[in-house]
């Protein structure tokens, strides 16, 4: 979660690419709603800093996107066990390190922002991970844009998420406990992120997260498979 803080802090996602895989082989049962609760919490921060350069146009255009695909998120995680979901999270995060490591270009208007937000609604639902879609459309902004837009998008994303949860009944009180307990971590990654962001090459913060990620998806989906 502290390193999933830094590398998100300081390009704009990443939190559930690091954290996700590993969180579900420590304890699939408190998936995803454990990581909704901080994936709502850390683009507070961010917005606190940077609101002023959200792209309200595109937001728009994102979360009208999201709401039917969050209704098929939640249908995974319904009726998928959480084995095969673990399993799922692993080629979840495979998938969206490919794509964000070829850095596909994807124009930037209202049909590829909604279709964006669909496929994040579909996998930031059901896994947690549902930066990897719209980051690649945003990615020719700039990091102020990218950063507060994304920020804001993940935010509304959580909460709802958090709430079709409730909904379906898969959103057990030990996973927002869990969840809240991960904040003071997100909050000590956040501030590192601070310094990092002046200093750091955004491309180098972006290889050593897809390094770490794919290393734990590989992980997860070996323990899946072995056990």
């Amino acid at each position: 979660m502290f390193v999933g803080a830094i590398v998100q802090g300081a390009v704009g996602f990443g939190l559930g690419l690091v954290a996700a895989p590993v969180m579900t082989m420590l304890d699939p049962t408190l998936m995803p709603g454990s990581i909704q609760v901080v994936n709502a919490t850390l683009p507070l921060f961010t917005l606190a800093v940077e609101w002023r350069r959200i792209d309200w146009r595109g937001l728009g255009f994102a979360v009208a996107g999201r709401l039917p695909g969050s209704a098929i998120g939640a249908l995974i995680v319904v009726y998928v066990s959480t084995r095969t979901l673990g399993l799922f999270v692993g080629v979840m995060v495979l998938i969206a390190v490919a794509l964000t490591a070829r850095a596909v270009a994807v124009s930037r208007n209202g049909w590829t922002i909604t279709a964006a937000g669909f496929a994040s609604g579909i996998t930031g639902t059901a896994t947690g991970i549902g930066g990897p879609p719209v980051a690649l459309v945003y990615q020719s902004a700039k990091g102020p844009q990218i950063r507060a837009t994304l920020a804001a998008f993940f935010f509304l994303s959580a909460a709802q998420s958090l709430v079709i949860l409730w909904l379906v009944d898969h959103l057990p009180v030990r996973a927002l406990a869990s969840g809240a307990a991960l904040i003071p971590f997100l909050i000590a990654g956040f501030l590192v992120s601070g310094p990092l962001r002046r200093y750091l090459d955004g491309s180098g913060i972006r290889r050593a997260v897809l390094a770490v990620a794919t290393l734990s998806a590989l992980a997860l989906i070996g323990q899946t498979l072995v056990g």
